[in-house]
């Protein structure tokens, strides 16, 4: 499938958590991956969090089993200087000859920053990720980068090896907070979101921004027959639920907040926006439950509100992209008419 497309498209690798098995999960990550380079996926995002393998490790296993898959890399600012990023970033461009996307974050598990240490507030880590990034697009640049801020101080710094222009760093940040966006607009990045429903956005959700949004989609020809294997796949898990409540009360992230409030407010039965297996912490994002033009309806609500870039959750098998891709399709046409 081409990618010349108005919306950016991005899958999901299967995070490590528990992997008894290396073997095993390195298979199925690169089935994931192979399976969106096969559908002509933009690129695939590899997690990052202090109980996950190292995301610049996955991604080079990914760039070495796919032809034109490009990872989206999540960079946490305190496991690395900006100046090793930049450099991770350039050497994976030049060996493999494609461009590598960031997802830079500023928060993640509380209790994984306390863990090393960083007790840095909320907003002031924005802060933190704003100077790392801009760092690092100087470097990219070419530039000699001398920097004097809060957090990084550098004096006529310059990479080797540089990048290509044609094949610079897209840049994502993860952000709900009014300091995720002020990050957003200093770095010139598109700001990802866990989406609300579409209808509780006004016109556009950010004027000015680039915008994008994560979410599950779990499409099929039937209705009964999308519901019927999202629910076999999600069951109700009491463990899980008291997990997600543990998790909620150590959490200053805001759309952890946003996204437990509107799962209380939410109505019952089978609306497409399905926040069930967020509620039991098997995923942290929405999902899209139903039939191709159903899922389709509620896209299209959010390409119309400016959003253009889509980050899909972990596919479960090939057919999951398949019909993701049919539903995303009839989205992007409902929203041009």
């Amino acid at each position: 499938m081409p990618r010349s497309r108005a919306i950016q498209l991005f899958t999901t690798c299967p995070p490590s958590y528990g992997c008894v098995d290396g073997s095993a999960y390195r298979a199925t990550a690169r089935d994931v991956a192979r399976w969106s380079d096969r559908h002509g996926v933009q690129g695939i995002l590899v997690y990052t969090d202090n109980g996950l393998v190292d995301p610049w490790l996955m991604a080079q296993d990914i760039l070495g089993c796919t032809e034109r898959l490009e990872p989206l890399v999540a960079v946490q600012p305190i496991y690395m200087h900006p100046y090793a990023a930049a450099k991770m970033v350039s050497t994976l461009t030049l060996l493999h000859g494609r461009r590598i996307w960031l997802n830079m974050l500023a928060g993640g598990f509380k209790n994984d920053l306390l863990a090393l240490g960083d007790d840095t507030p909320h907003d002031d880590r924005y802060v933190r990720t704003t100077e790392y990034t801009l760092i690092m697009k100087g470097l990219w640049a070419g530039k000699a980068v001398s920097f004097a801020g809060k957090y990084y101080r550098t004096d006529k710094l310059k990479l080797t090896p540089t990048i290509e222009p044609g094949l610079t760093p897209g840049i994502l940040i993860s952000g709900s907070s009014a300091a995720g966006i002020e990050a957003a607009r200093a770095i010139e990045a598109t700001i990802v979101q866990y989406p609300k429903p579409p209808e509780e956005y006004a016109e556009e959700a950010l004027p000015g921004l680039p915008c994008g949004f994560r979410v599950g989609i779990l499409a099929r020809g039937a209705a009964d027959e999308a519901w019927r294997i999202a629910e076999e796949r999600f069951p109700l898990d009491r463990k899980g639920q008291i997990t997600h409540q543990l998790a909620m009360k150590v959490s200053d992230s805001a759309w952890h907040q946003q996204l437990s409030d509107l799962g209380k407010a939410a109505a019952q039965g089978r609306s497409p926006y399905w926040l069930h297996p967020f509620e039991n912490y098997k995923t942290f994002c929405p999902y899209l439950v139903g039939d191709h033009a159903t899922v389709a309806a509620e896209l299209a609500g959010y390409f119309r509100r400016g959003f253009k870039t889509l980050i899909v959750d972990v596919p479960r098998d090939e057919a999951d992209l398949v019909h993701a891709q049919k539903a995303i399709q009839m989205a992007e046409a409902m929203a041009r008419a």
